[in-house]
């Protein structure tokens, strides 16, 4: 609740406020962009009907309301409301604040702390938060913009819920610009592909749209309206010819898996970078790496499978911009390894031959036999133990005698797989007597 005695801000100040600030909501129903969390369904707005929230840690990019939720959560709920940033706050400022919430906690009223970039703190500063969690004398909210498994203490996780904010969608970027349109009493002075390109410049971030929307506002005279060249000249910034969800973004994935495919390493690095700059998740980057080092290289070079993976590990632990540089590394090493696409053809093969044969019995010879009925059927007569053969090879047939013997793996002719390739031959000359 807001403090009657307060000096009121005057109103020509109030309204010399950015933007963004002037347009926060209200209520959680005028948030935007996370209806699974503020929503007539959403999880904050069961816990506010419950009449009790639990602590909470809002992981989400920037731009994304965590703070204004924060506050309004303390309002509809009655809780006091302190906040404070790990950028400015050390051990001396949070006892403050403790003290502060348990003399309001004396007098019956809970403390809502909202501490943003929580995984600032380091590990002790982090651990001070747990006895006034336990004990109710706060409500812990805290927000991050880093993932919370890496950068905050498995003690506090293990006392908040983490609730994730989804970058906003071109609708609710969409639907701020109309909020905004309403508030100035005019709309905003852009054609249809300036305004375009306004929400590609602002990536899910929706102060950021806001913010852009009145740099545009401020540059315009009386009856212009600006184009997409004109707006790149009034905020100085380009958006990215992208969209992560439609015809942009499968058309510069498909280019990057052709130029990998194609042993290009500079076509290679292009296309991923500019999949970076325009936005596109780095983790959607690394599992589509990895399709490509088992599709197009595979055993040709099975250390591509690994850097790939690795890759994904290590932009996981250094997150962002250093965890790109992994990304770019992985890139390269596929895009000159040798390339194969013995394993997917063979796995397509398998699968149409496993597809059409059903369900046929495996040779008699190579199945354990653990009863004497099943020794009297057969089971396991004339099996031949691999390792006490020459070369520790028996060539015997694997396969159901009714499906014969098949092919699906032909290897290049490299390295360990010329020794395959060798076996291979063996199984095809048997098959060849057998028919």
């Amino acid at each position: 609740m807001s403090d009657l005695f307060a000096p009121r801000e005057p109103e020509d100040m109030a309204a010399k406020r950015p933007l963004a600030d002037r347009l926060r909501p209200r209520t959680l129903g005028e948030v935007s962009g996370q209806e699974h969390l503020t929503g007539p369904d959403g999880v904050l707005s069961r816990m506010i009907e419950a009449g009790s929230l639990g602590s909470m840690i809002f992981w989400g990019p920037p731009g994304t309301g965590k703070t204004t939720v924060a506050r309004l959560l303390s309002g509809e709920t009655g809780l006091a409301f302190e906040q404070t940033s790990a950028i400015f706050s050390g051990v001396a400022e949070l006892k403050k604040l403790f003290d502060a919430a348990r003399a309001r906690r004396m007098v019956g009223r809970q403390t809502l702390l909202f501490v943003d970039e929580i995984h600032r703190f380091n590990r002790a500063q982090q651990d001070s938060f747990l006895p006034v969690m336990e004990d109710g004398t706060i409500v812990l909210v805290g927000a991050t913009t880093e993932n919370p498994s890496f950068e905050l203490n498995a003690a506090l996780l293990s006392r908040a819920r983490v609730l994730t904010f989804k970058p906003h969608d071109e609708t609710s970027l969409e639907e701020l610009l109309k909020r905004a349109e309403a508030s100035e009493g005019k709309p905003l002075p852009l054609d249809e592909e300036a305004r375009m390109s306004l929400l590609r410049m602002a990536d899910g971030d929706g102060r950021a749209v806001l913010t852009l929307a009145e740099e545009v506002w401020r540059a315009a005279r009386a009856d212009e309206t600006f184009g997409q060249d004109d707006l790149f000249r009034i905020v100085q910034r380009r958006a990215p010819v992208y969209d992560k969800s439609q015809d942009g973004h499968y058309n510069l994935i498909s280019a990057l898996h052709k130029a990998v495919r194609g042993s290009d390493p500079d076509a290679s690095l292009y296309y991923l970078t500019r999949m970076l700059d325009a936005g596109e998740d780095p983790l959607f980057l690394c599992r589509r790496m990895v399709r490509m080092a088992v599709e197009d290289i595979g055993l040709a070079d099975p250390q591509a499978l690994v850097v790939c993976n690795a890759a994904k590990d290590a932009y996981d632990f250094l997150g962002s911009p250093e965890g790109e540089l992994a990304l770019a590394q992985a890139c390269i090493y596929i895009a000159t390894a040798p390339k194969s696409n013995a394993v997917y053809t063979a796995y397509k093969s398998a699968m149409r031959a496993a597809k059409e044969n059903g369900s046929l019995l495996p040779p008699k010879h190579i199945l354990n036999a653990p009863t004497k009925l099943m020794k009297g059927e057969g089971y396991g007569d004339g099996y031949r133990y691999d390792h006490d053969e020459p070369d520790a090879f028996s060539g015997q047939d694997y396969f159901p005698e009714k499906m014969g013997r098949r092919t699906f793996y032909d290897p290049p002719e490299r390295g360990f797989e010329r020794e395959l390739r060798k076996r291979l031959e063996w199984w095809a000359k048997l098959r060849k007597e057998r028919s």
